[in-house]
């Protein structure tokens, strides 16, 4: 039982459907459309569309998307790797030879084809009940009629506004007279809302071919790209099957490489090696988490790729035997400096948009998309006003590794969705935001929950910290290093301190005998969790 005394928000609680998402509008939205009678998926699509428009920062149509969904509690689950591709023109040896030494951000090298509108057009004629202009039509309305700028996005806004500045459509779209704007502004979007008309006209057909498809790549071109419009019409995710790992008596369920899932589930195969209880926020406690988020990462930056294209043997990283030894390797009262060194390296965690939707049959999807970083390339289409995202900088440049960029490759994903089952059947729904950081958030989350018995609300609202990949130095919130920065310190960490609140979350517990839904949401977002 929360302290009302205390700062914080209820969890919440409802019969009948939920959602929770980062942005109030998006959860209005979702529980609309499922009193309207919509499945999950038609909800959570529809939510995503509305924050592609109010909360753009964070996702957009021109990002990418993970989901997996449960139909009415079974372990059967679902899962749609909806990541795109790099333009089949790129090369690594070309880079090379041009002298590329990095992936710049603002610049098509980052851009590779988004995979978001396929994956909500697929997911909603295989399993929704609605048809597609239904459910993007309050994106629409938002987008041509306007909508306020609630407090992150306006932080977000004013964070990324010299990126915004670059490019002209993106300055029109997002800034007023360069300057972002502020709490309460109205702010309209009218050339997305044309294209999302034309999505739920016509479908992914209406992006993927035709004008979208040809302002996208003019513009990409424009900048020295090479994205083609075979590109475009070639792009189409697929149908995966979960991967899982069992902790503390659940099954936590995660989509398979090229995703990080698998590295959620290697941290949480650690932490089960050790007995862990009493205060979250101990030093001894967090010390495990940090020490075990590092080891799965080495092994991230060394192994995770597009398993089309690489060998990724998710049997290998999950097996007790590698896991024995990843966990012999934490010294309890100290930093590990023997970590592997696989040549990744640490790239900073941004941001993304997470969705848990759960409707009155208790079909529930859990269900992600992003651009990556905040407004993602800055890059946005001039006729068409869509914004793309810089998931190319998930690749490497290093020759022979398995996540070196190549024609037609998908990059190393850091957005993850989540479901864990128990008895048998699916009973939450979850995901955490915020890029690199999504596994450890994850994986501790999941220990707040099962180690330490908090509920939803209360594990989200905890502070956290993120082991920076490659390194021993920690991005830690302010009441954490309040209260540890010294001892983290003594124990041979160095200390950053984020520019903003680490990540996000949201989740839904089904209570199946009671036949009741639990909500959580994110504080660090603008968003909530609403059922009836």
């Amino acid at each position: 039982m929360r302290n009302f005394e205390l700062p914080g928000r209820s969890l919440a609680v409802a019969r009948h459907g939920m959602a929770a998402t980062s942005h109030a509008a998006a959860t209005l939205t979702a529980v609309e459309i499922l009193k309207a009678g919509g499945h999950a998926i038609d909800a959570a699509v529809a939510a995503c569309a509305v924050q592609c428009v109010v909360e753009a920062g964070s996702t957009g149509v021109g990002g990418d998307c993970f989901a997996m969904i449960s139909m009415q509690g079974s372990t059967d689950i679902r899962a749609y790797n909806g990541s795109g591709c790099a333009p089949a023109g790129v090369t690594l040896a070309a880079l090379r030879a041009a002298g590329v030494t990095r992936i710049e951000r603002h610049s098509p090298l980052a851009v590779t084809v988004p995979g978001a509108v396929d994956a909500w057009c697929r997911l909603v004629a295989d399993h929704g009940r609605l048809p597609m202009s239904e459910v993007l039509a309050p994106a629409i309305a938002m987008a041509r009629q306007g909508y306020a700028i609630t407090p992150r996005v306006a932080f977000d806004l004013a964070e990324e506004q010299s990126l915004l500045q670059r490019d002209p459509t993106a300055r029109a779209t997002f800034l007023v007279d360069g300057r972002p704007p502020g709490i309460g502004e109205i702010q309209y979007q009218p050339l997305l809302a044309n294209t999302l008309e034309a999505i739920g006209r016509e479908g992914a057909r209406a992006f993927y071919q035709g004008p979208i498809a040809e302002d996208i790549v003019e513009h990409m071109r424009a900048q020295g790209g090479v994205h083609t419009l075979q590109d475009f019409a070639g792009a189409a995710g697929e149908y995966v099957a979960p991967i899982s790992l069992d902790y503390r008596g659940r099954t936590v369920y995660e989509c398979p490489p090229n995703g990080q899932g698998v590295i959620a589930l290697m941290i949480l195969g650690i932490l089960s090696r050790f007995d862990i209880r009493g205060d979250p926020l101990a030093l001894d406690q967090l010390h495990l988490v940090i020490e075990a988020s590092r080891l799965a990462y080495a092994a991230r930056d060394a192994w995770v790729a597009d398993p089309a294209m690489a060998g990724v043997d998710v049997k290998h990283m999950l097996s007790d035997r590698l896991l024995d030894q990843l966990a012999a390797r934490i010294d309890p009262s100290g930093v590990a400096t023997d970590l592997p060194d696989f040549g990744g390296g640490g790239a900073m965690h941004r941001d993304t948009v997470y969705i848990s939707v759960v409707d009155k049959d208790r079909n529930a999807v859990s269900f992600i998309n992003s651009l990556f970083w905040h407004y993602g390339s800055g890059l946005m289409s001039p006729r068409s006003g869509v914004l793309l995202q810089n998931r190319g900088e998930g690749f490497s440049l290093q020759e022979g590794h398995p996540n070196a960029i190549g024609p037609g490759k998908r990059p190393m994903h850091t957005i993850i969705p989540a479901m864990v089952a128990e008895n048998g059947r699916v009973s939450m729904s979850f995901g955490v935001m915020g890029g690199h950081y999504q596994a450890t958030g994850q994986a501790h989350f999941l220990s707040r929950l099962f180690d330490h018995g908090l509920d939803l609300q209360s594990a989200i609202e905890l502070p956290r910290l993120f082991p920076l990949p490659g390194t021993a130095s920690l991005e830690i919130e302010g009441r954490l290093l309040e209260t540890l920065g010294d001892a983290l310190r003594a124990r041979g960490y160095g200390i950053e301190t984020p520019t903003y609140a680490i990540g996000g979350a949201q989740a839904i517990h089904i209570n199946w005998d009671r036949g009741t839904l639990l909500g959580g949401s994110d504080h660090r977002k603008d968003g909530l969790a609403l059922g009836y």
